[in-house]
């Protein structure tokens, strides 16, 4: 287990889903972010929009607490609403596991998000941890708490 784990306030089992979900990047080539894996197709994206980083955030489901759809959706269109407003380009996502029972979750893939600006985020939308991407187009989990 490494330091950011167990120092979080974030049950491990839960550390130990964000890691296996699959966030999914929407758009004329879809595509799947895992954490540790390299994407070439971020990297591709990266070449498009002249960037060498991104963030895939949601604003679902505050502190991993169930509110339910509406909320979500309630949630989600501020989030999406800042992006605009902030003149910021993203996809549509959404992060699900493969196997447990947990409700997909609408999110964004926003691109050229430094991870400082992505943590701000994060907090603010009340998330335990965002995913964020450096310039080697590999996701990482970076836990809020």
């Amino acid at each position: 287990m490494d330091a950011s784990v167990s120092s979080s306030k974030i049950d491990p089992t839960t550390i130990m889903a964000y890691r296996e979900t699959d966030y999914c990047v929407a758009g004329n080539s879809p595509f799947v972010l895992q954490i540790g894996k390299p994407s070439e197709p971020l990297a591709t994206l990266y070449k498009q929009h002249r960037t060498n980083c991104a963030a895939f955030i949601t604003a679902c489901n505050p502190f991993s607490r169930a509110t339910g759809n509406t909320s979500n959706a309630d949630r989600q269109e501020q989030l999406k609403m800042e992006l605009t407003r902030r003149s910021l380009n993203f996809l549509d996502g959404i992060g699900k596991h493969p196997s447990n029972d947990w409700p997909e979750e609408p999110s964004f893939l926003v691109m050229a998000l430094s991870l400082e600006a992505a943590k701000k985020l994060g907090n603010k939308y009340e998330q335990n941890a965002i995913v964020w991407c450096d310039a080697d187009a590999i996701p990482e989990l970076i836990l809020l708490r």
